[in-house]
């Protein structure tokens, strides 16, 4: 059965460069996260915030620091997958509400851009990711996210048609297959094979291009959609690899959070997967605050599953990862200032750390209600 994606009607937010967002505040968290969350007065024009206690600011604050150093010549972060953490640096940057070209990293940032803008024009036809390289779809995918959310605030003048002919890759690669298994994407710019974790990176990205502007046609995520719900085994509510066999927690943070950014809602024929899959989330062991071969990925999407679903789940979420993220002993201190050392490199480390713990900041279109 196809399911349709379902139009949510969202309300124009000032001051934030015209995207769409939902004017929310979360009315429970300044007595369950008390006293690391605060609850500021909802304003009239934007999009209500949360104040993170002082402890959290200034963890945030201290990771953008170490990334403002350690950012290279060419405006890249990192070695082995640069356009990737290039992308997560950036928006670990946008995430606080730091803008290209102005303030304290609006230079780094413009730089960033410039690079990702670059890749894009070398020799690879618009691809942004490392050609035949298994995680060079992953890297093209995070590229489309981050240049869709700097869109309207960068005065680079080929971001846009980087970002497009980026996002036209993507579409042309989607797997066309007519069963179910059709509608996902794998590890190279081509629509030969699909699977969830590659599926959702780019089911999130292309909804960020939309929402900034970039034609993205309905069908396409009618299929993600489909092939993302042929992952989840209905009886556990977690989601597999490429099919519904061996759930884990992190594939099914993934495939939640794809389904939201779908718009599949409470009034969607396809909701019932996504209150499956939260209550695989909710019921999985105290591990996932603790670590696992997927620790960031995981919280990175689970904590934006709590947040869109509902503000008790959120709170009781967050408390615990946060305090998880704060132990001294996931963070460093050495020259460069003071940083997130998990797994995969520093700066992914220290991106996805402020990407989680930052949820509530909600400068991020992809964070907000």
């Amino acid at each position: 059965m196809k399911f349709l994606r379902n139009n949510i009607n969202m309300k124009k937010k000032t001051g934030f460069r015209g995207r769409t967002a939902f004017v929310s505040c979360l009315l429970a968290a300044s007595f369950m996260i008390q006293p690391f969350l605060l609850a500021e007065t909802p304003s009239t024009q934007k999009v209500a915030t949360i104040q993170l206690s002082k402890e959290v600011r200034e963890a945030i604050s201290e990771g953008l620091v170490f990334l403002s150093k350690t950012q290279n010549s060419n405006g890249s972060w990192g070695d082995r997958h640069p356009v990737a953490d290039t992308s997560l640096a950036l928006l670990a940057f946008m995430l606080q509400g730091h803008v290209p070209g102005r303030g304290d990293y609006g230079n780094i940032m413009d730089r960033g851009i410039a690079y990702i803008v670059k890749i894009g024009k070398e020799g690879n036809a618009g691809y942004l990711g490392t050609p035949s390289h298994h995680g060079g779809m992953y890297e093209h995918g995070l590229a489309i996210l981050a240049l869709s959310e700097a869109w309207g605030q960068s005065t680079n003048p080929d971001l846009r048609n980087t970002l497009k002919r980026a996002v036209d890759i993507t579409i042309r690669a989607q797997n066309r297959h007519a069963q179910s298994k059709g509608g996902g994407w794998r590890y190279n710019p081509e629509p030969r094979d699909a699977d969830l974790s590659m599926t959702v990176m780019h089911t999130v990205a292309l909804n960020s291009a939309k929402e900034a502007g970039i034609a993205v046609p309905d069908d396409t995520l009618d299929r993600a959609i489909n092939y993302v719900l042929y992952c989840q085994e209905e009886t556990s509510g977690g989601f597999g690899y490429s099919g519904p066999n061996g759930p884990g927690f992190a594939r099914t943070a993934a495939g939640v959070m794809s389904l939201l950014m779908c718009g599949v809602d409470a009034n969607h024929p396809a909701y019932p997967a996504v209150k499956r899959g939260m209550r695989f989330l909710d019921q999985y062991p105290a591990s996932k605050f603790t670590g696992g071969s997927h620790y960031l990925y995981a919280n990175y999407y689970a904590i934006q599953c709590m947040y869109q679903t509902g503000t008790a789940q959120f709170n009781e979420y967050y408390t615990q990862i946060m305090y998880s993220l704060l132990d001294p002993k996931r963070r460093r201190s050495d020259a460069r200032g003071k940083y997130w050392s998990i797994k995969e490199g520093d700066t992914y480390s220290t991106a996805m750390a402020i990407l989680i713990l930052g949820v509530p900041y909600r400068f991020l279109p992809i964070y907000q209600r």
